[in-house]
């Protein structure tokens, strides 16, 4: 649960920056968060899950 609150704060994050700098217009963000809303109730929402557990875990592991 955890992993899935700091994925969506930085999501955000990002988002928000994009907005902010007009890389990214309002209609293109709400579109990119209607696709995220699809695919969580999708059937390859767990894959997804998975691959972004499995990314996380590696990043965790890295040492600097």
């Amino acid at each position: 649960m955890a992993l899935s609150v700091s994925a969506v704060v930085f999501m955000l994050v990002v988002v928000c920056v994009l907005v902010r700098r007009s890389s990214l217009k309002l209609s293109h963000a709400l579109v990119c968060a209607l696709l995220g809303f699809l695919l969580a109730s999708s059937s390859i929402a767990p894959s997804i899950q998975q691959v972004t557990a499995n990314l996380a875990g590696m990043i965790n592991e890295l040492k600097l």
